[in-house]
């Protein structure tokens, strides 16, 4: 088995950060500290370099996470085929997800997948879109679930269900259930971030009536769709575009209501992605076809 060592190394190079990376493994900062520490006594190395509240790799931490990742694969394919001669499912499975599927579609698959699996370890990492794919082709990640509609030659995508964007307001019984896009455009928008598919999707979409975000006013951008909901309930003059999925608990409390666009067509994927070329490990077919199998999709890989 490699060093636990090697893995806080990974978890702190990948994040850039001690806090993030005691959250990932569920140990303390004090610990982290403590082995990175170690490893660069053992290497007589300094591994990363600490400017005030920011660090970053040096030459050394970057030839170091090369190798780890390296020995983390190896060390991935012998326990896979060690447990394959008896037939059992082991592992470790680096997941990662787009905002929106982090947060509303993953998280009811992933009990039922331990339970069937109880012995492949999951990880889940939790980004845009775009920051997605870098972790993806950087080779932190062995599967990932994204929203959008970018799409890099290096990967490959896999459809996984459909979902729409909606556009969204505090309920409003003065103002009427449809607006036109030159409406929309009057409005204060809430958004999600740049890099995000659904920025993306609303992007194209505005784009095939000659209009640009950076046209509209934009009140605030935000980096979770949670945050885009709370926001919109306390400012009624302002529209949000989030998926129609993110919404079921709002609209029966009578906090939001969706209001109809008929000309944006916010349609969009939720799709599995994985390095072009690469074939996915035991343990990534088998959650992929899980997946598949319950949240709609159609099943293209055996469980």
């Amino acid at each position: 088995m490699p060093d636990f060592r090697l893995r806080v190394f990974q978890s702190v190079a990948r994040h850039l950060s001690f806090t993030k990376a005691a959250q990932e493994l569920f140990i303390t900062q004090p610990a982290i500290t403590k082995h990175i520490r170690e490893l660069e006594r053992s290497y007589a190395q300094r591994l990363f370099e600490r400017r005030g509240n920011r660090i970053s790799l040096t030459e050394a931490g970057k030839l170091l996470l090369l190798h780890a990742d390296e020995v983390e694969n190896l060390h991935q394919q012998l326990t896979e085929q060690l447990y394959a001669l008896h037939g059992a499912a082991r592992g470790r499975l680096r997941l990662g997800a787009s905002t929106t599927l982090t947060q509303y579609v993953l998280p009811p698959l992933l009990p039922g997948f331990q339970a069937r699996y109880p012995h492949i370890e999951l990880t889940l990492l939790n980004g845009n879109s775009e920051q997605i794919a870098e972790a993806l082709l950087q080779g932190h990640l062995d599967l990932a679930f994204v929203e959008g509609r970018s799409k890099s030659r290096d990967l490959h995508y896999e459809l996984l269900q459909e979902d729409e964007l909606v556009a969204v307001r505090r309920p409003d019984t003065a103002s009427p259930p449809h607006l036109t896009v030159a409406e929309v455009a009057r409005h204060p928008l809430v958004l999600r971030e740049r890099g995000s598919g659904t920025l993306e999707v609303l992007e194209y979409a505005l784009k095939a009536h000659q209009l640009k975000v950076s046209e509209l006013t934009v009140a605030f951008y935000f980096d979770s769709t949670e945050a885009i909901k709370l926001y919109l309930a306390a400012a009624p003059a302002c529209l949000g575009f989030v998926s129609r999925r993110a919404l079921v608990k709002e609209l029966a409390a009578g906090e939001l209501e969706i209001v109809e666009v008929p000309e944006l067509q916010l349609a969009r994927q939720f799709e599995a992605v994985w390095v072009q070329g690469q074939p996915l490990s035991a343990a990534a077919t088998r959650f992929l076809a899980y997946a598949h199998q319950h949240s709609g999709g159609n099943t293209p890989h055996s469980v």
